[in-house]
């Protein structure tokens, strides 16, 4: 990570994504940053939101987002829920700040096109947070394939299972969340194919279901997504909450790539320490090594100190988006939806 020359002003935006206490955790211990956080609005008293959040984290807050920008951030971290993200990162590069964006980019294919447009417009930096892609991993495998050691690779399989998200319940409104696990899910994975291979995507077909969780969630909470590319390579992606409450772990992300010389497995979150909880008898899980998070931050960070556009950037939040939204129409109708589709229906 670049040290600036003064520290830099970063502000988050809502405190509503989970991951926004991971993010708020890291940056509050890194001298080189000034953080001021804000989660305005009416909150759930079964959601711990808001001011006594901020003190609960021990970070500096005000009430509201005109005050945030009041405070000329250098850059804002956009952890608001999905269908907000266009007014959220809108107002952020009305006020000059660079933009790291929780995932998905936006609920519509409208509204992220109008982001980039708005960070394009404002001159400032628009990145997405898919922190998986910081692997090292990630980069032994991307490595392998440049160099052709798989040969040709005909098909990958990915999956990103977790836990329902019940400590954020609008992550199964729709309305909010513009979905469910097939829209949490399917992005963190397309979005790893995209740095991997640079092939577009041609077509996706889906199936969903919601026999997960049926009593709690409002959408889909399990779904197969298989997404065809213009190499030739056919991708199919587990995207389900399918891990237990009860479970020692949230979940994880893998990939296995399968090719004329061979195959290759990678489980990204798997070096675990693994026990037993002495007082229940519960199986416990503690996961080490590298912090994607961490990486991505950093990355971000390096990029407001240069300037210079990081990646994954809009164009990759939005082709990745639109491959959700072709799976929720496919899912929907039935039928195999041509990417190219949903953004000329736009």
């Amino acid at each position: 990570m670049r040290t600036p020359d003064r520290p830099l002003k970063i502000a988050v935006m809502s405190f509503a994504h989970t991951h926004a206490r991971g993010y708020i955790d890291l940056l509050k211990g890194t001298p080189s940053v000034s953080l001021l956080t804000s989660d305005p609005g009416e909150h759930s008293d079964t959601e711990l939101r808001g001011r006594a959040f901020a003190e609960h984290l021990g970070v500096d807050y005000v009430d509201s987002y005109d005050e945030l920008m009041a405070w000329q951030p250098d850059a804002v971290i956009v952890t608001s829920e999905n269908a907000r993200h266009r007014a959220d990162v809108e107002r952020a590069a009305a006020a000059g700040a660079h933009i790291l964006c929780e995932k998905p980019l936006a609920t519509s294919h409208e509204d992220g096109v109008a982001m980039l447009e708005a960070a394009d417009a404002a001159g400032v930096i628009l990145m997405v947070a898919f922190p998986v892609r910081f692997a090292s991993t990630f980069s032994r495998l991307k490595a392998e394939y440049d160099a052709g050691q798989l040969g040709q690779v005909f098909s990958i399989r990915g999956s990103n299972n977790g836990k329902l998200p019940s400590e954020r319940a609008w992550f199964t409104d729709p309305e909010l969340s513009g979905g469910g696990a097939l829209v949490d899910h399917v992005v963190h994975i397309a979005d790893l194919l995209e740095a991997l291979m640079g092939a577009a995507p041609v077509s996706v077909t889906a199936v969903t279901n919601q026999k997960l969780h049926a009593d709690r969630a409002r959408a889909e909470t399990a779904g197969l997504v298989t997404i065809s590319y213009d190499n030739g390579v056919i991708a199919a992606i587990d995207c389900s909450w399918s891990q237990p409450d009860t479970a020692p772990s949230w979940g994880g992300v893998s990939v296995t790539l399968a090719g004329t010389a061979g195959t290759v497995a990678v489980d990204f979150f798997g070096p675990r320490a693994r026990g037993l909880d002495t007082a229940t008898g519960l199986p416990i899980e503690a996961p080490y090594g590298p912090n994607f998070d961490e990486a991505l931050l950093s990355s971000f960070i390096d990029a407001v100190c240069s300037g210079e556009q990081p990646q994954p950037d809009g164009g990759v939040g939005l082709r990745t988006l639109d491959i959700v939204l072709a799976a929720q129409e496919s899912a929907r109708t039935g039928r195999t939806i041509a990417v190219a589709d949903v953004a000329s229906s736009s």
